[in-house]
């Protein structure tokens, strides 16, 4: 079976079927013509003007009830990204549209003003990105990440962020003040220290090296940091667990956490399409070692087991990842940021 080549620069060749479309289309090779796959695809956005912007969650898997999430779609173009299936939502494809066709929320800093200084808000942690990496590629020219936090330092409100990209640097300006008043906790998403594995299953991500630089700048900066393995894929980075977090700690980590691969909807068709493309002659061990993991399914969406997975593979990541921790000096990835400081300007004037 022939396997799509993805475009230079791109994780997937791919566009899946957008599930919540009425009609299917299939191409079929009737043996006269063969297109060449694009040596490029251009990345295009689009204006959203959003009506809110802080998105609350349930989940007792997160450390966090509400995000905040400049972009839609990612740059980064990782294979295994959970967020891959939400473009769907949008008449688009969990595929390469998910990477190319993206959408910018171009009023945030606008909304998120307007929803901190609602009289009835009760400050908790914000992650910032967590859908979708909110300093990917295009925010050097949206700026949309750095305008949250430039509102969130100036109400003095809490929150975390997770990242793939150096590009967090240009804001350490703003997150050295957050840091000094325990307002600001940064995760570096380490899923290699293999720059070739990193270039096929991450391709426009910070590479392992600059991952590292980034993590070291932020701590000798004052922000505290966090290294996150994630995702951890069996027979494909699962032998680098002890590695990672020992260069983490080396860069300046002082806690860590881990993610078991995920796939849910669309993304296990994309993922097991990019293992046969990359790493054919283990593709099925690999995947009968996710469905061990999952009760015999591609994903188990429960809450509980959808991070950490079960049975003998999930068990021993388990412990080797708490024997690592523990021998690395490590902590639990949980800081504890200050909600007491929040102050939308003007609040107190008006309480005169």
């Amino acid at each position: 079976m022939s396997v799509p080549i993805p475009p230079r620069g791109r994780g997937t060749a791919s566009n899946p079927h957008n599930r919540f479309a009425p009609t299917r289309s299939q191409a079929e090779d009737d043996g006269w013509f063969q297109a060449e796959t694009p040596p490029c695809r251009a990345t295009e956005v689009r204006a959203e003007r959003a009506k809110t912007v802080i998105t609350r969650n349930q989940s007792p898997d997160v450390g966090f009830d509400r995000s905040v999430n400049p972009y839609r779609g990612c740059e980064h173009g990782c294979i295994y990204c959970f967020a891959r299936p939400t473009h769907a939502y949008w008449d688009l494809s969990p595929g390469i549209d998910f990477e190319t066709r993206l959408i910018a929320k171009t009023n945030l800093a606008e909304r998120l003003e307007e929803q901190l200084s609602k009289p009835g808000y009760v400050p908790q942690p914000i992650a910032l990105g967590i859908n979708t990496d909110a300093y990917q590629p295009i925010e050097r020219e949206q700026r949309l990440t750095r305008q949250a936090l430039e509102i969130l330092l100036r109400y003095r409100h809490p929150v975390h962020l997770i990242t793939k990209s150096s590009l967090i640097l240009r804001d350490l300006d703003l997150l050295q003040e957050l840091a000094a008043r325990n307002l600001v906790s940064v995760a570096l998403s380490l899923t290699t220290l293999d720059d070739e594995l990193k270039r096929i299953m991450e391709p426009r991500t910070a590479s392992p090296g600059a991952r590292l630089r980034t993590l070291r700048e932020l701590r000798q900066a004052g922000v505290p940091v966090a290294a996150l393995v994630a995702p951890i894929i069996p027979m494909i980075n699962d032998m680098e667990l002890e590695r990672i977090l020992e260069a983490a700690r080396d860069a300046g980590a002082s806690s860590a956490g881990y993610v078991l691969l995920r796939l849910p909807l669309e993304i296990a068709e994309l993922f097991e399409e990019w293992l046969r493309a990359h790493f054919p002659e283990r593709a099925e061990h690999v995947m009968s070692l996710i469905r061990q993991s999952r009760g015999g399914k591609h994903y188990d969406s429960r809450f509980g087991t959808r991070m950490r997975g079960e049975g003998a593979f999930a068990d021993l990541l388990a412990q080797r990842f708490a024997l690592a921790r523990k021998r690395l000096g490590l902590e639990s990835r949980d800081f504890a940021l200050d909600c007491s400081q929040f102050a939308p300007p003007g609040r107190q004037l008006a309480l005169l």
